[in-house]
């Protein structure tokens, strides 16, 4: 059996429209690969069709970009199919991985039976409100196994493929994939944590996106089709 810690890890990242947070982004995730001296990482941008300056900002810096549809799980599901590491690991821009993310999810897939695994969250944000939602997200990826897009999900190749990949719905596409995931064997959470950006919260306020993402995740419980949710949501957030 081949070591975890030989195998490479492909980092892909959906954009669309983000020239404001792409070149942080990769700024710091190629600092982090060439401290962590980690040949084994490669990072693919795979822009749904933006209109600003995001592709220019990923191709100054040298990194890899694929064109795709539209749709953050179709761009995610693109930039597998031309990945070349044995781990994939999905990043929104907006979310900062920790300094050793590599060890945390090459150790992390040792565990027995594990097929995929995620990272505690963190809200780069003050206030109560976020320490709330931050400890709702923390007992909703350990007791219901369920963690979602912005916690950067992880697994093997291999078990991505089995799993049937990212489904082509419109949303939720995190949610469905982790479903099948768990058909498959578990899901563990990272011992530390990756932060994100507070900007959905801050744009739309603080209880009513924790209330249109619960009212989300019940529709999708019920058997409410995507794409009805997708309208109720995207009309929301209006």
């Amino acid at each position: 059996m081949i070591a975890l810690k030989t195998l490479s890890i492909s980092i892909i990242i959906p954009t669309l429209n983000e020239e404001q947070r792409i070149g942080n982004c990769l700024d710091r995730l190629l600092l982090q690969v060439r401290n962590g001296n980690d040949e084994l990482t490669e990072i693919i941008i795979v822009d749904g069709g933006s209109t600003d300056q995001t592709v220019q900002e990923a191709l100054t810096r040298g990194i890899r970009v694929i064109n795709s549809e539209p749709g953050r799980g179709q761009q995610q599901h693109r930039g597998v199919e031309v990945a070349a590491g044995d781990i994939l690991l999905f990043l929104h821009c907006d979310t900062v991985l920790p300094e050793t993310f590599s060890e945390h999810i090459r150790s992390s897939l040792q565990g027995n039976k594990v097929v995929a695994g995620a990272f505690r969250l963190k809200i780069k944000g003050k206030g109560f409100g976020f320490r709330l939602i931050e400890a709702g997200v923390q007992l909703r990826s350990k007791i219901f196994t369920l963690p979602y897009g912005d916690q950067a999900l992880f697994m093997r190749r291999k078990t991505y493929c089995a799993a049937g990949g990212f489904p082509q719905q419109p949303i939720m596409e995190d949610v469905a994939l982790v479903r099948r995931l768990k058909k498959l064997g578990r899901i563990v959470l990272a011992q530390t944590h990756v932060t994100t950006s507070a900007r959905r919260w801050q744009q739309h306020g603080l209880m009513k996106t924790t209330l249109i993402n619960q009212l989300m995740l019940f529709g999708r419980a019920v058997g409410i089709p995507p794409q009805q949710l997708a309208r109720f949501y995207y009309r929301q957030r209006k």
